[in-house]
Order: C-alpha cells, then sequence, then structure tokens
C-alpha cells in the first residue's frame, strides 16, 4: 500500500499600507493567486490602521474579508504579533502591497514603528524575504482611481523614487513595480512549491 503524504500548506503574510493607488487591481491579483494555491498555500492579511480607513474608503473592506478568511487590523507596533511570527518561521515571507511611501521610507531608513514596518525590519533580520509593491516606484505622472470612478492626477517625486532606490539595494528586499510582477513573482513560488510535491 502506497503511503500518501501530505504537504503542509505554506503560509503567507500580506500586509496593507494606507495607499489607495492600485489596491483594487492589487486585490483582484490576490484573490485569483489565492484560487490558484489553494491547495499549497495560505495567505494571511495584516492591515494596517491607515489600511482600515483607506479599504473601507474604497468600499473593498467587504471584497477582502470575504475572500481572505485570515484577516487582522494593526493594534500598535507590536500587535497583532507579526514580527514574532515571521521571525519563527511562521510565515515563508512578507510581501506589502500596496506599499505607501510613507512605508517604504521607514523601512528604507530601518524605522519600525508600525505594525509592517516592524514586521519588515525584523522579517530582514532573521534573513526572510520581503517584497515590497511601492505605489509611487518612480519619478513620474500618475493617475489614480478614486472611489467615485473619477481619476486623480499625482506627481511622484524624486523624494519618493530615491526611498525606492533604497530599498532595492537592501539585501532580501524584492521591489515590484506592478500588480502584474506580483503575480509573475507569485506564480514563479507556486511552480517551485508544486516541483516539491
Amino acid at each position: 500500500m502506497t503511503e500518501v503524504v501530505k504537504v503542509k500548506k505554506q503560509k503567507v503574510a500580506w500586509g496593507i499600507t494606507g495607499a489607495g493607488d492600485k489596491i483594487a487591481e492589487i486585490l483582484e491579483v490576490m484573490k485569483d493567486i489565492r484560487k490558484q494555491s489553494e491547495d499549497l498555500v495560505e495567505i494571511e492579511v495584516f492591515i494596517s490602521k491607515a489600511a482600515d480607513t483607506m479599504l473601507k474608503f474604497y468600499r473593498l473592506e467587504d471584497d477582502l474579508k470575504k475572500n481572505f478568511s485570515k484577516v487582522q487590523v494593526e493594534l500598535n507596533a507590536n500587535s497583532p504579533f507579526l514580527a514574532a511570527w515571521l521571525q519563527s518561521g511562521k510565515y515563508e515571507f512578507l510581501i506589502i502591497a500596496p506599499a505607501s511611501s510613507n512605508t517604504v521610507a521607514k523601512i528604507a531608513n530601518s524605522i519600525s514603528d508600525t505594525m509592517l514596518t516592524n514586521a519588515a525590519i525584523m522579517s530582514l533580520k532573521a534573513f526572510r524575504p520581503v517584497y515590497i509593491l511601492p505605489t509611487d516606484y518612480r519619478e513620474s505622472i500618475v493617475y489614480t482611481k478614486l472611489p467615485n470612478g473619477k481619476e486623480m492626477k499625482l506627481r511622484v517625486r524624486k523624494e519618493e523614487a530615491d526611498q525606492v532606490r533604497k530599498l532595492e539595494a537592501m539585501d532580501d528586499v524584492y521591489v515590484l513595480e506592478s500588480p502584474q510582477k506580483m503575480k509573475e513573482m507569485f506564480l514563479e513560488w507556486l511552480q517551485t512549491l508544486k516541483n516539491l510535491k
């Protein structure tokens, strides 16, 4: 009789900051990834205080909670205790998408005063990879969609873009330019997991 070995699901921590740009697209990508990886991966969601407000503003809170069973909201820099869970290996990696310019600047300058910045910096200290999708990737003019469907023109300044370049130079930090790049990264990782089965 052949013994069936059940492969333990891998866990990923998905952090959401208060950046509204690309959030609807990112949510759709993450829902698609969850569907494609249900037998291999469990995605647990961690929302910053600002993201909690932003998701309500964009009317995405219910959609997120309907599609992801484990959603926790930041109380302070150590609660939920995401930093320790990442350091102890509970999660394979942390992905922060979208990452606001505030979060990017804090991580780039080792400031860990929020749940997600603390988790990112503690992960890096423990040699755990951190994937970051910044809303302000390069100096440019961008258009973001508001909850009412209208577009708003924004400038990504040199100062914000410079912080992203600092992130790219950090060990174990992987900066993702777009939701599509995030999906490609996940699908590559999922293929690796399938090959191990």
